[in-house]
């Protein structure tokens, strides 16, 4: 892990009317990619508005490789059916990171993402400045799905010893 820069903590909050799978409801969770890592959510039973409400911690290694998020139905007796996905766009969040701002107010607005056709933004995400750690609130609109959006929040974490931004 010569190559670390740093740990993002990816705190999935909830899903938003995501797609119906099993006759009237979903069991949804979340798989989130990078590279060769896969993290997941616990899943939520007939629920197609959970609050998974769980910390997700991928170490970041390429700041150039996507994060893939996907969201499933849990099936007992198939295989789980697919639910959308959406990619997380890192670099304006990285690039804020990079700043290195010390001694600026809590709630400081460090950056804006406007929602475009590179990512999956739903709605304008702000990368604001929490209790001295670098921060990014998104609503992800699921892609390949009829419906469904993603609420997450983004969080860098330095850890000692590594190369950082």
């Amino acid at each position: 892990m010569e190559n670390l820069l740093g740990l993002v903590r990816i705190h999935v909050q909830r899903g938003i009317n995501l797609a119906v799978r099993d006759c009237t409801s979903s069991d949804p969770y979340v798989v989130v990619r990078m590279g060769k890592q896969k993290l997941k959510t616990r899943v939520v039973n007939k629920d197609i508005n959970p609050e998974w409400n769980e910390d997700l911690t991928l170490s970041i290694a390429d700041p150039n490789l996507p994060i893939k998020l996907s969201v499933y139905d849990k099936d007992t007796f198939t295989l789980d059916d697919k639910m959308g996905d959406a990619e997380i766009d890192i670099k304006p969040f990285l690039e804020a990171v990079k700043m290195r701002l010390g001694n600026v107010p809590n709630g400081t607005i460090i950056t804006r993402v406007i929602p475009n056709r590179e990512n999956c933004l739903a709605e304008e995400s702000r990368i604001v400045w929490t209790e001295g750690k670098v921060v990014q609130n998104m609503f992800l609109k699921l892609q390949n799905v009829e419906s469904g959006e993603i609420e997450l929040q983004l969080q860098w974490i330095d850890v000692p010893g590594s190369r950082g931004l």
